[in-house]
């Protein structure tokens, strides 16, 4: 599964992305996770051209604090634009804790290694707040 990192989690990604790699996920599970960079993906894009990129290319949103207002805002977007098979947008409710606390990183890593491992479950459903317990 490929996730397109949102630019304010660029910093947190490496965190997380190291938690599950330490929790050995990535010796089972084909998980990577892409920048904006990596995209050509200017980081003042609107919610609609980022979520339209990451589905288009069967990758997973992940994000912190991306617009619920506007016209453009990935609320509106995804209410306009999600269909049954659209990916979900996964938003780590606390990204400063997600840096901080060990034992919320680990309850993060969980959730998203659940979602990658039932992800026909997750489809359509727009946006997952992790951790989910």
């Amino acid at each position: 599964m490929i996730f397109l990192i949102d630019h304010n989690l660029k910093g947190h990604a490496l965190v997380f992305f190291g938690a599950i790699a330490s929790q050995g996920w990535l010796n089972i599970l084909p998980i990577q996770f892409v920048t904006f960079d990596e995209m050509s993906l200017p980081i003042d894009s609107d919610d609609r051209v980022v979520w339209r990129l990451a589905q288009e290319n069967q990758m997973i949103l992940l994000t912190a604090n991306r617009s619920m207002k506007g016209k453009d805002s990935l609320e509106q977007v995804m209410r306009e634009e999600n269909t049954s098979e659209s990916l979900p947008v996964i938003t780590v409710s606390n990204a400063d804790r997600l840096l901080n606390d060990s034992e919320y990183r680990e309850r993060c890593v969980e959730s998203l290694i659940e979602i990658v491992l039932d992800i026909d479950t997750y489809l359509g459903a727009r946006r997952i707040f992790i951790p989910q317990s």
